[in-house]
């Protein structure tokens, strides 16, 4: 595997993520996405776990100021840029809103990832907040698969995107939900902030 650069520490993302961010939904989002993407970046490709984890963190950059599809991730390059982002930053924090004109591909295994998980831990925290523990710790499989299947359930997260996102990564459906599960289990016990942005 190629050595990934951000061209950004975590520490300054994070500054740059709450200077363009102040709804705690949106950070906690951001966080989220940050902790499962080092999950599957130690198990596929451990080189670069603090690429994937910066990459997860700054996905939405510009979500809370341009939250229309057309021009998400884009609005969000030249912040990116002025801050040292890299070329490979920018294009794999764009090639999860690929539908959108002037968004590329997702190529690497990592862009791939990200887009399949960005909509399924929305759902996962959704369906956490409906059990009696309010934790991903004992959430089962055929809990979120039925989840999953009621549209009227966290609507607001594409069953669509999930689909095509454990597609792109070559994956069956429940083994996505499953390893995003697991993936989401590794960090609960030090932050649960996933709870609180399905609210």
């Amino acid at each position: 595997m190629t050595k990934l650069e951000a061209g950004i520490a975590r520490d300054d993302a994070f500054k740059l993520l709450q200077e363009h961010n102040t709804e705690p939904f949106h950070i906690e989002h951001a966080e989220t996405l940050e902790g499962t993407m080092r999950y599957f970046a130690r198990e596929l490709d451990p080189e670069n776990e603090e690429f994937w984890g910066i990459v997860g963190l700054l996905h939405d950059l510009d979500w809370e100021e341009f939250p229309q599809l057309e021009v998400h991730t884009l609005k969000a390059e030249p912040w990116l840029r002025e801050a040292g982002g890299t070329d490979e930053l920018v294009h794999a924090i764009q090639s999860h809103n690929f539908a959108a004109e002037g968004c590329p591909d997702p190529e690497l295994p990592m862009e791939k990832v990200l887009y399949a998980v960005d909509e399924l831990t929305g759902l996962i925290g959704a369906a956490v907040l409906m059990r009696p523990s309010k934790s991903v710790m004992d959430l089962p499989l055929k809990s979120l698969k039925k989840k999953f299947k009621d549209k009227r359930f966290a609507a607001g997260c594409s069953r669509d995107v999930i689909r095509q996102g454990a597609e792109l990564c070559g994956w069956e459906l429940d083994e996505l939900m499953q390893r995003t599960i697991d993936a989401m289990r590794s960090f609960a016990p030090d932050s649960d902030t996933f709870v609180a942005e399905a609210q």
